[in-house]
């Protein structure tokens, strides 16, 4: 059983809800680099009734390098507010990886933002389609909401903050990369990049929390906190979970929520950020 239930729903709840004046869907689909898939032309394509799309690396910092960083408040308020996200609504996020990629991440973003009625559709649009259920390629009807930005610091990490924690040691860094790349054994996807880990980093591929051969359905609760504990997590320690590029480690982030291991905060450059900059320590195996 899961500690925060409410934060995962159902294909079936979907179907039941998504007509409901105070539901909105959202489309959060997002693609590794080198997939060559166009996100926002799949949408466009298919998607759940009156789903609008959530863009990751538009409705972000576009000031960086870094990808889909965090946009500052006044930008995240006025692009949600123009797809009909805001104040009083419940959120419903999925995405065409069955729910185990960018979903999480706009789940933890809407929450860095201060609205906490959203959920991750269970096994997002690949479980939705497998059931049959309907899909459209139609614009979804424009409406406005006011949407009320309140930042939550305590939910993000910076790269200062986690060379800080290094020395420390007083939150517990983990990883969602595949063990490859978290080793050093296997590249990156982004060109350049070295692979390895954070020193004193443990390492939960998001596999072990997701059922990658069930359209990626959240695993159960007691498998979930195997997961991390074999690893060596504390789960009453506070946790800093981090990726390639911050996608990946809100999988984490939102495992950890369901079981209840609330203080979790993603690092938002992750190993992207991280393994660009010489300076930062990198441990391989």
């Amino acid at each position: 059983m899961y500690a925060n239930p409410d934060s995962l729903v159902s294909t079936g709840w979907l179907a039941e809800h998504m007509s409901a004046p105070d539901v909105r869907v959202v489309d959060a689909t997002w693609f590794m680099p080198g997939s060559d898939r166009n996100a926002r032309a799949e949408y466009e394509n298919c998607h759940i009734p009156g789903a609008v799309f959530f863009d990751i690396d538009d409705i972000a910092d576009t000031d960086t390098t870094l990808p889909h960083m965090l946009p500052s408040p006044e930008k995240f308020s006025s692009r949600v507010r123009k797809l009909g996200l805001g104040d009083g609504v419940r959120m419903v996020i999925y995405d065409a990886n069955g729910g185990y990629m960018a979903a999480h991440r706009v789940w933890w973003t809407f929450r860095v933002f201060g609205h906490h009625d959203v959920a991750v559709l269970d096994g997002g649009l690949p479980k939705w389609q497998a059931e049959g259920r309907a899909i459209e390629d139609l614009p979804p009807m424009p409406r406005e909401r006011h949407f009320t930005a309140s930042f939550n610091n305590f939910l993000v990490r910076s790269q200062d903050q986690v060379l800080s924690n290094i020395e420390s040691n007083r939150e517990q860094i983990v990883d969602a990369r595949p063990p490859g790349r978290f080793n050093g054994t296997d590249a990156e996807p982004r060109a350049g990049l070295p692979s390895g880990h954070m020193p004193g980093s443990k390492n939960v591929p998001i596999g072990k929390v997701v059922d990658m051969d069930a359209h990626g359905v959240l695993r159960p609760a007691s498998q979930i906190r195997a997961a991390f504990e074999d690893a060596g997590v504390d789960l009453d320690q506070p946790v800093i979970t981090t990726c390639g590029s911050g996608v990946t480690a809100a999988v984490l982030a939102f495992a950890l929520h369901l079981i209840g291991a609330d203080d979790v905060a993603v690092y938002d450059g992750s190993w992207t950020e991280w393994a660009g900059n010489p300076s930062n320590p990198v441990k391989s195996v």
